[in-house]
């Protein structure tokens, strides 16, 4: 088994090029998700829902594999509901570099844009599979850069719908010190937690389902009373049948 940080980048990090098996051409997936915000002893709280679908392809350009995710979807905040769409498009080149070459997915509903890649090589699908127990890794904060530590876990394994998968757990922890997102004026000092887990298919290890929460507390540092904050951003996507 190659080093845990190996894997870890593999899992968190980027799509790969070389696969386990070729994966379908297109994949449809069913797409949730939820913010919600609290500041104070409720002066300002707020909640927004995701729901719609999403299609990622995948095509040959010469030797570079595009992948392509684009969402339709529904954006409700409480009092009204609007339909929206969203896509994210990352080239993998043969050096296995990834480049995002469009981002415009703000709402973080399309599977290229998620703590978990999209596809995972051969070898850590192999490395998943004899995963035992905890290992330790840290990677990034998306938002302030911050290092978070936290422990990756093989999760149990079986189907989702009618295919094999291989799962996995992550938990990671780590400082929060910046702007609000959507608030820019407000400042925050507190921490930042994620957890989620994700199922790849055991053939072509394409992510098949994944659920991620990233929870934010603490703080405002430049408001009267240090009022505390409460983030928590949700989300879930899963191959339809």
């Amino acid at each position: 088994m190659r080093h845990p940080a190996l894997v870890t980048a593999a899992l968190l990090a980027t799509l790969v090029w070389d696969c386990a098996a070729p994966a379908r051409a297109a994949e449809s997936y069913t797409v949730a998700g939820r913010d919600s915000i609290s500041i104070g002893e409720n002066d300002i709280s707020s909640e927004v829902s995701y729901s719609g679908t999403q299609v990622l392809r995948i095509e040959r350009r010469g030797r570079t594999l595009r992948y392509r995710a684009h969402v339709d979807y529904t954006r409700s905040d409480g009092t009204a509901s609007n339909a929206a769409t969203c896509e994210y498009v990352a080239d993998v080149l043969p050096s296995g570099e990834t480049l995002a070459t469009a981002d415009g997915d703000p709402d973080y509903l399309t599977v290229l844009n998620q703590p978990f890649a999209a596809r995972l090589d051969s070898s850590t699908l192999a490395d998943l599979r004899r995963l035992r127990g905890a290992i330790p890794f840290e990677f990034p904060s998306p938002f302030t850069g911050a290092s978070l530590h936290g422990l990756l876990r093989h999760e149990s394994s079986g189907y989702v719908g009618r295919r094999r998968s291989i799962g996995v757990r992550f938990e990671a922890v780590g400082p929060m010190r910046g702007a609000l997102p959507d608030r820019p004026g407000l400042t925050l000092k507190g921490t930042i937690a994620m957890r989620g887990t994700a199922y790849y298919d055991a053939d072509s290890a394409l992510l098949l389902a994944l659920k991620t929460t990233v929870t934010i507390s603490g703080k405002v540092s430049n408001r009267a009373g240090a009022d505390p904050v409460r983030i928590v951003f949700e989300r879930s996507i899963r191959a339809r049948e």
